[in-house]
């Protein structure tokens, strides 16, 4: 079996076809994941909050991203895996170029995620031209929770949607391979799809993205505690976790999944 190649994810969205993604942190569920036919595994600093049990993301370090990754990446024959750079491990262009390094030679990632506007174009220049493949990370950004105050909707008026596109375009044009869109009104999601022609994967972007990305432990209602709107429990009413998320990848490819339930 042969793994899904960036080039291949590049074609599903020329295609037309959407990219299902999904969080994982450990090989059973990696295993789990790509038997339901999850094309790309994001071991996401999410980790922190849904295995660490701490209030955010901060907490994460390189290590842990570096242990999880080599368990999913031990538990995976297909899947693109992609891996998050804990919080300041990218203050630099020379920092991320280590860090990132060290993810995909260490963690076995195949591609790095980081978080954050046009002031990391160099740095993602910096990674692209050293053959590093680089998932950029805009709208609602996590690792920044305690300067936001709250996890909440970006985007909201003009001059911020407006900041978040130009954003979003830049960094592709810095080398961005993938954009992840968090927590935007879908209008503004749709609007970043059809002018990007690197994929761009919705967390709370809205179903006109080229694909759905949600934590894994939201997904399958382990979660405990409020959850985002843009989260939906695929375990309910189904058989098995294997069974829920086989829903999840279907609802996506089938363009079922996000509903306007879970768009703003």
């Amino acid at each position: 079996m042969k793994r899904l190649t960036l080039p291949q994810l590049k074609q599903l969205k020329q295609q037309g076809e959407k990219i299902a993604m999904l969080t994982a942190y450990d090989a059973s569920f990696a295993i789990l994941l790509e038997l339901a036919g999850v094309d790309v595994l994001l071991v996401g600093d999410s980790l922190g909050m849904v295995i660490q049990g701490q209030e955010s993301t901060i907490a994460v370090n390189i290590e842990d991203i570096i242990y999880h990754c080599k368990n999913v990446v031990r538990g995976s024959q297909r899947s693109f895996i992609i891996a998050d750079m804990p919080f300041i491990t990218y203050a630099t262009p020379n920092q991320a170029l280590h860090n990132a390094a060290r993810l995909m030679r260490e963690g076995g990632a195949h591609m790095v995620k980081l978080e954050g506007g046009s002031f990391l174009k160099e740095t993602i220049y910096q990674l692209s031209t050293y053959g590093i493949p680089v998932c950029a990370h805009l709208g609602l950004l996590p690792q920044s929770i305690y300067q936001l105050g709250s996890y909440q909707v970006q985007g909201k008026d003009q001059i911020s949607a407006d900041r978040i596109y130009e954003d979003a375009v830049t960094l592709e044009q810095a080398g961005a391979d993938m954009l992840i869109l968090e927590c935007v009104s879908a209008v503004l999601g749709k609007k970043i799809t059809q002018a990007l022609e690197i994929p761009v994967i919705s967390c709370g972007a809205g179903p006109e993205c080229d694909g759905q990305v949600l934590v894994l432990y939201d997904m399958l209602g382990i979660t405990q505690g409020k959850t985002p709107r843009f989260n939906y429990n695929f375990l309910t009413n189904k058989g098995s976790v294997l069974d829920s998320v086989k829903s999840y990848v279907h609802a996506v490819k089938n363009k079922q999944f996000p509903s306007s339930a879970q768009s703003y």
